[in-house]
Protein backbone atom coordinates (compact mmCIF):
# COMPACT_ATOMS: atom_id res chain seq x y z
CA UNK A 1 0.00 0.00 0.00
CA UNK A 2 2.97 2.30 0.57
CA UNK A 3 3.81 2.10 -3.13
CA UNK A 4 0.68 4.14 -3.87
CA UNK A 5 2.21 7.13 -2.09
CA UNK A 6 4.86 7.12 -4.84
CA UNK A 7 2.81 6.03 -7.83
CA UNK A 8 -0.07 8.50 -7.49
CA UNK A 9 2.09 11.66 -7.41
CA UNK A 10 4.30 10.31 -10.22
CA UNK A 11 1.27 9.60 -12.39
CA UNK A 12 -0.19 13.05 -11.68
CA UNK A 13 3.11 14.71 -12.58
CA UNK A 14 3.44 12.74 -15.81
CA UNK A 15 -0.16 13.49 -16.72
CA UNK A 16 0.40 17.18 -16.03
CA UNK A 17 3.53 17.15 -18.20
CA UNK A 18 1.59 15.55 -21.03
CA UNK A 19 -1.19 18.09 -20.68
CA UNK A 20 1.31 20.95 -20.62
CA UNK A 21 3.00 19.63 -23.78
CA UNK A 22 -0.37 19.36 -25.53
CA UNK A 23 -1.41 22.88 -24.51
CA UNK A 24 1.97 24.22 -25.67
CA UNK A 25 1.60 22.54 -29.06
CA UNK A 26 -1.91 23.94 -29.50
CA UNK A 27 -0.85 27.48 -28.52
CA UNK A 28 2.11 27.45 -30.93
CA UNK A 29 -0.36 26.52 -33.71
CA UNK A 30 1.28 23.23 -34.63
CA UNK A 31 -2.10 21.74 -35.48
CA UNK A 32 -3.22 24.58 -37.76
CA UNK A 33 -3.03 23.63 -41.42
CA UNK A 34 -5.40 25.79 -43.47
CA UNK A 35 -4.59 24.08 -46.79
CA UNK A 36 -4.33 20.65 -45.29
CA UNK A 37 -4.99 17.28 -46.79
CA UNK A 38 -8.01 18.54 -48.71
CA UNK A 39 -5.73 20.34 -51.17
CA UNK A 40 -2.87 17.86 -50.97
CA UNK A 41 -4.99 14.90 -52.01
CA UNK A 42 -5.82 16.56 -55.33
CA UNK A 43 -2.20 17.35 -56.18
CA UNK A 44 -0.29 15.23 -58.70
CA UNK A 45 3.05 16.36 -57.29
CA UNK A 46 3.52 13.24 -55.13
CA UNK A 47 2.36 10.53 -57.50
CA UNK A 48 3.23 6.93 -56.71
CA UNK A 49 4.25 6.23 -60.29
CA UNK A 50 7.73 7.43 -61.28
CA UNK A 51 7.99 9.78 -64.24
CA UNK A 52 9.65 8.43 -67.37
Amino acid sequence: MNVLTYLIPISLILGGLGLAAFIYSVRTKQYDDPDGNAARILSDEWDDKPKQ
